[in-house]
């Protein structure tokens, strides 16, 4: 028997075409021209037809890695999608009425971090230079920071706490649900089954014998790609379907590109361990720390004080390892004096939506005015 779905209003979806000047000419050659999709409330409609002319407050979905904001938007076998999910909290009056975005930060890596990058792409800049001024003219809504907020799992997560960091002049809240931090345990524990799906792509494939590993590391060492990133990118590039090791190695070289760019590298980014006898290179790995949420805290302090709510929170079973971040991350925000909320729970990074029916009130109570 199909489960019976309470009638409501469900508002009006918009889905635009945005072309942006931002991401043109990035150096993947992903698309500048997106989709731009657009949630308004049951009341944005009801409130034109009688002549009102009510703002609201923006919440941003930032959706987690390998996703669009418009995945967000699709049917769901016995659970809701974003748009169905803002609706019933409207309607169980849980929260009042608000606009939601659904913008697309994929790239042909898998993704990325909500971060300016020259290995990716400016997708900060994307966000908030092109995307929220955009939306602020077309639609009726409160365009302070203040009334703005952004939220997202996973690499959305990331991207929320991140830019409540180093962009809260746009920003009044986020809400950061299992969002990549404490990369010790996130990231360099996923490096050894990255390594093992790289070397499939090794130049001089391994043969039994003696090996010269002082030969064969060189370059590796300096945390350049022998070819083998290359050849893998280009290999997942032309499949239909990728492995489960496949779709990890692609993670830790869109995190690489992300947080070690370097335009006279292969690539135009490093790695940071070496390709041939898994070390971790120091000064690389030092790179990507610069971007762990937890060792950003006391620097971005103010930023962060001046939101109007910070939540976080994780499922206690996370098979990242990232419920050890948020612990971490809540405890400098304490440590600081910096409010928040921090909640977990007893499940894992997979299906963590309803989440949601958490994090939305709390973000619409910060930012509604």
């Amino acid at each position: 028997m199909a489960r019976k779905v309470p009638t409501r209003p469900q508002g009006t979806l918009v889905v635009l075409e945005f072309a942006s000047r931002i991401l043109a000419d990035n150096p993947l050659g992903d698309p500048h021209i997106r989709k731009l999709a657009v949630w308004l409330p049951p009341q944005y409609d009801e409130g034109a037809r009688r002549g009102l002319g009510r703002r609201y407050p923006v919440l941003y979905d930032l959706v987690g890695f390998t996703g669009s904001g418009l995945a967000h938007l699709n049917w769901r076998p016995f659970d809701e999608n974003v748009p169905e999910r803002v609706a019933r909290l409207i309607a169980e009056k849980r929260m009042g009425p608000a606009i939601v975005v659904f913008p697309d930060c994929f790239t042909c890596l898998g993704g990325n971090q909500y971060v300016n990058s020259p290995a990716i792409g400016r997708y900060a800049d994307y966000l908030t230079r092109e995307i929220v001024p955009f939306v602020d003219r077309e639609f009726r809504t409160m365009s302070s920071r203040e009334h703005r907020a952004c939220f997202g799992k996973s690499s959305g997560g990331y991207g929320a706490i991140i830019h409540g960091m180093k962009y809260a002049r746009h920003w009044g809240a986020v809400a950061d649900h299992s969002g990549d931090a404490y990369f010790d345990f996130c990231y360099l524990t996923d490096w050894p089954r990255t390594l093992n799906e790289l070397d499939r792509y090794r130049r001089k494939r391994r043969a039994p014998g003696r090996i010269d590993v002082l030969r064969d590391q060189r370059g590796a060492d300096q945390g350049v790609d022998d070819g083998r990133v290359r050849r893998f990118l280009e290999a997942v590039w032309r499949k239909d379907k990728l492995g489960d090791g496949e779709a990890h190695a692609l993670m830790m070289v869109a995190m690489a590109a992300s947080y070690d760019p370097d335009a006279k590298a292969p690539l135009g980014f490093r790695l940071p361990v070496n390709l041939e006898t898994g070390e971790v290179l120091p000064q690389r790995w030092k790179a990507w720390l610069a971007h762990d949420p937890i060792h950003l805290v006391a620097r971005y302090a103010g930023n962060l004080k001046s939101l109007r709510g910070i939540y976080v929170d994780c499922g206690w079973r996370d098979q990242y390892h990232l419920h050890y971040g948020a612990r971490i991350l809540s405890k400098r925000l304490a440590e600081h004096g910096i409010r928040h909320v921090y909640e977990e729970f007893d499940d894992n990074h997979s299906s963590i939506d309803y989440r949601m029916d958490v994090s939305l009130p709390f973000l619409y109570r910060a930012v509604k005015g």
